[in-house]
């Protein structure tokens, strides 16, 4: 095996070490890497690891365009991943080639950028303050409990309770019905919500608990036009455009990073942040868990720690 071959099979053994400790199954994508070290040891290439390398890689092993794509992804990660301690390897390039999928991979807002949302959720529609009313509540409880957007626009006033501070979701996708407790601080933007709403339709139209600025229940579409509005005002229309439901993968990664900070067994805890997701299999938290660089950092030096060099 020559010399760069060796060294990336260590590079992708801790990488794939790494992934699993965020909680990926990384089945499938660690067979692609391991594939790729048996491709550069029989072509016998020395390093670094490149561009035309890397697509040389995907274009050698089967025509299916899907599974090109794949490859190419899980190639570009652990490029990302490799350039950390080898400088010169090669950037790759994300348009080389692009996702086949209809759905975009999220964006995961940073502090700062959650609280400009926060602010212009604020300060949306001055002429219209019931708009403001709802949307400000509506977004923090997403990013706070990571709820669908759906099972938020679904709440009734009897699915809330002001009391103890927890909700009761039903008719969640999985048709399971489930309780989820909210923070201190959310409780309080709820009951001030509650508050405001109550003042302004003493006599509501239906029993939602997030009300339109017409007294009705507020709908997907009027949420998507608010929160679209609201994006704009705070900057976060450029770039890769932001959903409701980026919010949902914010909250799963934060709570990872979280866990990673304090020393906590997050492999033990996944199934407990599925629970709270409402997901029917573990397997489909993990499409929740995006590896923000963060996150990776914080776990690569978490097992550096720990007696582990990846």
């Amino acid at each position: 095996m020559s010399r760069f071959a060796k060294t990336l099979t260590g590079r992708v053994e801790n990488y794939i070490a790494l992934r699993r400790s965020l909680g990926y199954s990384f089945q499938k994508q660690a067979s692609i890497l391991r594939a790729l070290v048996r491709y550069v040891d029989a072509e016998q290439i020395d390093g670094p690891l490149t561009q035309e390398m890397a697509l040389n890689f995907v274009l050698s092993w089967g025509r299916a365009a899907n599974g090109r794509v794949i490859r190419y992804s899980v190639t570009r990660g652990f490029a990302a991943y490799l350039a950390v301690y080898d400088p010169l390897t090669e950037a790759l390039d994300p348009k080389v080639l692009p996702r086949s999928r209809a759905i975009p991979p999220p964006r995961i807002l940073s502090e700062d950028e959650l609280l400009s949302l926060l602010s212009a959720c604020r300060g949306i529609s001055p002429g219209y303050p019931a708009r403001a009313m709802v949307l400000t509540p509506l977004v923090g409880l997403l990013a706070s409990t990571g709820l669908r957007s759906g099972e938020v626009l679904r709440l009734d006033r009897a699915d809330v309770d002001l009391t103890d501070g927890v909700l009761h979701i039903r008719k969640t996708k999985f048709r399971k019905d489930r309780l989820v407790p909210i923070h201190p601080t959310t409780l309080m933007a709820l009951r001030d919500y509650v508050r405001q709403r109550d003042s302004l339709f003493p006599l509501p139209k239906e029993a939602a608990f997030f009300l339109s600025s017409r007294g009705n229940r507020l709908s997907p579409t009027g949420l998507q036009q608010a929160f679209t509005a609201a994006c704009r005002i705070a900057g976060l229309d450029k770039g890769k455009s932001l959903r409701p439901h980026d919010l949902r993968h914010r909250f799963a990664v934060t709570r990872l990073a979280v866990w990673h900070g304090e020393n906590a067994d997050v492999q033990a805890l996944l199934p407990i942040l599925a629970t709270y997701l409402g997901h029917a299999r573990y397997s489909d938290t993990a499409y929740y868990i995006t590896a923000t660089a963060d996150l990776l950092g914080m776990a690569a030096e978490r097992a550096f720690v720990d007696g582990g060099v990846v």
